[in-house]
């Protein structure tokens, strides 16, 4: 059977004071509507996932707050992590459980803080994923996106031979993470590599064979947690061994070894869609529709002789007024106002880092 996991694990500290702790990212309503990014996320399973069979796994002090945001979702299907411990556990986490419950269990790992359309070609590339893990539990699925420019900042994949069977699927040749600025030029200029997603399908049977080869601690640990699951033990379980895991991200925890083993093959799904990373204040103001002046605006703004500014409010009566002001940002909520030039906005997080901890 077919499910999907969403993880919804980060914190989103560039995106200060909007993002605090308590209130991530994607649970903030940037969205149109006021929809949130997590709601986002889970919907975009629409047509290849039934509504009962997906999850989200997230920090578990964010249960209530999802839990309020997305209605579609209900208690048994958040898997709350008392502490983060990577991608590797959360996947893993998610793959021992279902694998508990359904020998067949394929499921696919989405991440929160994108927006990706269209989502009829999301949906074609996630359905053949999902078909290539089904006919081959060993076979690992990785998506990658089209690449549009020369991106230093994220993972780059190669476009190996087709694979038999699965049009419009390939080999995953090799993997690099933001290579410098002459190595991504290359990249794009060669037409066989993508930007990496972070977007994957796995059997739940290959993939907890795959942590038991690679990781078997890890391995170990989320069968015990798995094991007491749908027991009384499970919470008092979980908070033992859970923090005991190795923390590792999925791609060298699992990703980077599978593809060089001969018992696991690695292929990659392109997808020829938009893809934005809505993790700063700058990628942020790319989903906003600029006024005449380039300005962007998520609230009230008044704005003379001011080009390029992002102005976001918590308060949508709170009126914020610029004056000759250029490329700024400018974000306003109850407790904190953060003006910076938009060039420094990816510099945020130190600022989150550092704030007194009632403001974190």
């Amino acid at each position: 059977m077919r499910y999907g996991m969403v993880m919804a694990g980060g914190s989103g500290t560039r995106l200060w004071p909007l993002s605090r702790r308590e209130r991530p990212k994607q649970l903030l309503p940037l969205l149109p509507e006021n929809r949130c990014l997590l709601e986002e996320a889970v919907d975009r399973l629409e047509g290849v996932v039934e509504p009962g069979n997906r999850l989200v796994c997230t920090a578990e002090r964010f249960r209530r707050a999802i839990l309020e945001s997305i209605s579609s979702l209900d208690d048994e299907h958040l898997l709350g992590e008392p502490t983060g411990r990577d991608t590797v556990n959360a996947v893993g986490l998610t793959a021992a459980i279902l694998e508990g419950r359904d020998e067949e269990a394929v499921f696919a790992v989405l991440t929160a803080d994108h927006l990706i359309t269209p989502k009829d070609e999301f949906a074609r590339a996630l359905d053949l994923g999902f078909r290539i893990a089904e006919a081959e539990p060993t076979r690992f699925v990785t998506f990658s996106i089209t690449p549009d420019f020369a991106a230093t900042g994220y993972g780059w994949v190669e476009r190996g031979a087709e694979v038999e069977g699965f049009e419009g699927a390939y080999e995953a040749a090799s993997f690099v993470e933001k290579p410098e600025r002459d190595r991504a030029e290359a990249f794009l200029a060669s037409g066989r590599w993508n930007w990496n997603s972070g977007m994957f399908v796995f059997s739940a049977k290959g993939f907890m064979q795959a942590l038991e080869k690679f990781l078997p601690a890890n391995a170990e640990g989320l069968r015990r947690i798995a094991a007491a699951w749908d027991t009384p033990e499970r919470k008092a379980t979980l908070e033992e061994v859970y923090p005991t895991l190795t923390r590792i991200s999925v791609d060298h925890g699992v990703m980077e070894p599978a593809s060089a083993s001969e018992r696991f093959h690695v292929t990659t799904v392109p997808m020829a869609v938009k893809w934005l990373d809505v993790g700063s204040w700058p990628s942020l103001a790319k989903t906003i529709e600029p006024d005449a002046g380039g300005n962007r605006v998520i609230g009230r703004l008044f704005a003379v002789e001011s080009r390029g500014v992002l102005s976001v409010s918590s308060d949508p009566d709170h009126l914020v007024c610029t004056l000759g002001c250029e490329d700024l940002v400018v974000v306003h909520t109850a407790d904190a106002t953060l003006v910076c030039p938009i060039e420094l906005a990816e510099q945020v997080k130190f600022i989150a880092e550092r704030v007194p901890a009632p403001l974190r």
